[in-house]
């Protein structure tokens, strides 16, 4: 079981993971950098960004402003660029590129974006493991991975420290968690509100009327009092803002059973390269 600490989770090497911080997908540019100034003036620890997301630069330039060790900065790996027979080779490059785009001299977790069975993934978490030994990351995980992959990955006797999962209460992944907790993976949610489907639920407008709230904060409250990691997007101040507000009010109980009652196995994330049947 991972210990939890101070709006944190201890992964099982020591290092802290902040329970909330700012997803970057989709954004761009200007307004990438603009969003992550100002999430970091309000206090945000912790930035996600990836290869995929095609915005290292733009998040980089945000983080040339504040010390490197007030944030938690995860990337992750696009593993299409990965060479079966130069595994090393390719993730030792993938890692590179990141913290020259970023402009950093580590990354706080580097992450598989995603599982391709068709790649050695057991021997590409391992080479992630040996950027650590390096100073290149502090961490390493992966990211929409089954308990059937993890399980893989623990056969080999490789594990991650974190898995990154679409995780909220209309998916509520209850046996994964359970998963992770007993290897001390540290479940981390993305696409909390569903990209945004879930605020048009009436559940979560009652709960959110009996504190003052909104239905994103009720939603973001659950997962932070669960102690999940939680990475949400924000594209402006005002959400920026508002997310923050989660950690100002408590969840009854009886409000957090409701709400894990809801759970009907609904993905706001099912790509053509998602292997969730696996």
């Amino acid at each position: 079981m991972l210990r939890r600490k101070e709006n944190s989770v201890i992964l099982q090497n020591g290092y802290s993971l902040p329970l909330f911080g700012l997803g970057t997908w989709n954004l761009k540019g200007k307004e990438c950098t603009e969003i992550v100034e100002d999430a970091l003036v309000m206090g945000y620890k912790l930035i996600d960004t990836a290869h995929a997301y095609e915005n290292h630069e733009a998040v980089g330039e945000a983080l040339a402003a504040i010390p490197r060790e007030r944030v938690f900065l995860t990337s992750k790996l696009f593993i299409d660029k990965v060479d079966n027979k130069q595994v090393k080779r390719d993730v030792q490059k993938s890692c590179d590129l990141a913290l020259k785009e970023l402009d950093v001299d580590y990354l706080d977790l580097f992450l598989i974006h995603w599982p391709d069975r068709a790649k050695p993934l057991t021997e590409i978490l391992a080479a992630m493991h040996e950027l650590s030994k390096a100073g290149k990351v502090r961490s390493v995980g992966v990211s929409n991975f089954t308990i059937h992959h993890l399980q893989d990955l623990l056969n080999d006797g490789v594990v991650p420290h974190v898995n990154q999962v679409e995780f909220h209460p209309y998916l509520y992944q209850k046996e994964l968690w359970d998963f992770c907790e007993k290897h001390e993976i540290a479940l981390q949610a993305y696409r909390p509100l569903g990209k945004g489907e879930l605020l048009k639920e009436r559940v979560f407008e009652e709960i959110a009327e009996v504190y003052d709230k909104t239905p994103a904060q009720v939603i973001l409250r659950w997962l932070i009092q669960k102690g999940i990691s939680t990475i949400a997007k924000a594209s402006s101040r005002e959400h920026l803002e508002e997310n923050l507000e989660a950690f100002s009010f408590i969840l009854s109980p009886s409000e957090m059973r409701k709400l894990d009652s809801l759970g009907k196995e609904v993905r706001y994330c099912d790509t053509d390269w998602a292997d969730f049947e696996y």
